[in-house]
């Protein structure tokens, strides 16, 4: 686990001032590897305020910490960046039809798209829906 010093430096690192809460936040949510909503973290940090949450996770997000994840569920979800990249835009994300889980493939890059002339990408979501794993046993 990370200590709160190096919690401090990365979150600096990104330019986010760490607070109490943002540390205990990214304390919480750096070793996790699948997605997770803003009603998860509440779950998970059951004494802190809802306002406080939400505040920090759009702040990680815009900071590159996070990446928001759309996936048709109608929750906002989110992963901890885990990019090589500085254009954030690396992997494929797989949504399970029937249990609704969104994992991250961090292996498994999104190809490269050619845009026609004018168009610039700024950002790229990646969706696979189907059966994970458990689900399709």
């Amino acid at each position: 686990m990370s200590t709160d010093n190096s919690i401090e430096e990365h979150l600096t690192n990104h330019g986010i001032r760490p607070t109490a809460v943002r540390i205990l936040v990214w304390r919480t949510i750096s070793p996790l590897h699948h997605t997770f909503t803003q009603i998860d973290l509440e779950t998970m940090l059951p004494d802190t305020e809802r306002s406080s949450l939400f505040r920090t996770l759009h702040l990680f997000a815009e900071n590159h910490l996070l990446h928001e994840i759309d996936d048709g569920s109608g929750a906002q979800k989110y992963c901890v960046c885990r990019c090589t990249d500085e254009n954030h835009l690396t992997h494929i994300h797989f949504t399970c039809r029937r249990c609704g889980e969104t994992s991250c493939l961090d292996q498994m890059q999104i190809p490269l798209v050619s845009l026609p002339s004018g168009f610039v990408m700024d950002d790229a979501e990646y969706i696979v829906k189907g059966l994970c794993p458990k689900c399709s046993a």
